[in-house]
């Protein structure tokens, strides 16, 4: 069974422990070797992490924000991540193993689609072996006002949760009405004027090229069956030295990463809870983020488990260009 991205032909990313000729997004019966490592992933991943790896292929895109007169233009690609385990809370699990798909098409006429998948296979000490597997699809046009997304969770093969919508933001800064279609139909409104994930990613890189060091903002993605949002805070760190990439394991296509700027970022989402209380995050992320919107040296923290993820594939898309009158 090969994932279908919408609008497109079924991609195909290369499993290092399958045969060439068996080439597929990521299928859940032979997703893993015969060998045993593991993981639990008991919450839905957000997709920030995801659209920190996207682009907004036009320069003319009236979302793009361009710091000392140079537009921000990150690259349509795909990005394919080994995840292994660092460290469980507690002795629960004996290992983790995993693999995150990442794809962005679109533009800044059409919009921008955004797939994702993220399967992860984990053993218990008492050799108990599940499999999560979660794939998500949104878009989101290029003002920042309109947003459909569609998610679903599959623990074992059996679909366990899904949720899908559409959202649409009620003036240029207001709150964003959601309409949601499953797991039921309902509508739900989501206030502090939160971004969506293109118009994050976007803030997020002109803040690094302004040499900020703390960036914060509310994150509207869908998560949680579309009815919550979160608060980010990212720390950005120095701009690092160019060539930095060169120092890192090399693949196919990294090499035009060479020349990039490039920053560590420290993201954390916060779940909205009373100004009384002390706020723990829910996820944190670190990564280092090119100036293109690719995204290396992964870490994901939700709580349960941290895990690291190295870039292992990178396809450049062809960007979409928008026709003229």
């Amino acid at each position: 069974m090969a994932w279908q991205a919408p609008g497109r032909g079924a991609q195909s990313v290369a499993l290092p422990w399958q045969a060439p000729a068996s080439r597929l997004a990521v299928a859940p019966a032979n997703f893993f070797p015969e060998k045993e490592q593991p993981m639990t992933a008991s919450r839905s991943l957000p997709i920030l992490f995801f659209c920190c790896c996207l682009v907004a292929p036009d320069s003319g895109s009236a979302q793009q924000s361009a710091v000392a007169g140079k537009p921000i233009i990150l690259a349509p690609h795909r990005a394919v991540y080994d995840l292994t385990l660092e460290k469980a809370s507690g002795n629960t699990l004996a290992g983790v193993q995993g693999r995150l798909v990442y794809e962005l098409l679109g533009s800044a006429c059409s919009g921008y689609t955004q797939n994702m998948r993220f399967v992860t296979r984990s053993t218990s000490n008492e050799g108990e072996v599940s499999i999560s597997d979660q794939r998500s699809s949104t878009w989101e046009d290029n003002a920042g006002s309109q947003f459909r997304f569609t998610s679903s969770q599959y623990r074992d093969q059996e679909l366990a949760e899904q949720s899908a919508g559409t959202a649409r933001r009620d003036g240029p800064e207001g709150d964003i009405i959601v309409e949601l279609t499953r797991p039921e139909q309902k509508q739900v409104v989501i206030g502090g004027k939160a971004l969506f994930p293109v118009q994050h990613s976007i803030a997020l890189i002109a803040a690094a090229r302004r040499k900020e060091t703390l960036f914060t903002a509310d994150f509207y993605d869908g998560a949680e069956n579309g009815q919550r949002s979160y608060l980010t805070t990212a720390a950005i760190g120095r701009q690092l030295p160019a060539g930095f990439n060169k120092g890192l394991p090399r693949i196919a296509n990294a090499e035009r990463l060479d020349a990039v700027a490039a920053w560590p970022v420290s993201l954390s989402y916060f779940e909205h809870a009373p100004e009384n209380k002390d706020a723990v995050p829910a996820y944190e992320m670190s990564f280092v983020f090119f100036d293109n919107g690719v995204t290396r040296r992964l870490y994901i923290d939700n709580g349960e488990y941290t895990m690291r993820g190295t870039l292992t594939e990178l396809t450049f898309l062809q960007a979409e260009t928008c026709s003229k009158g």
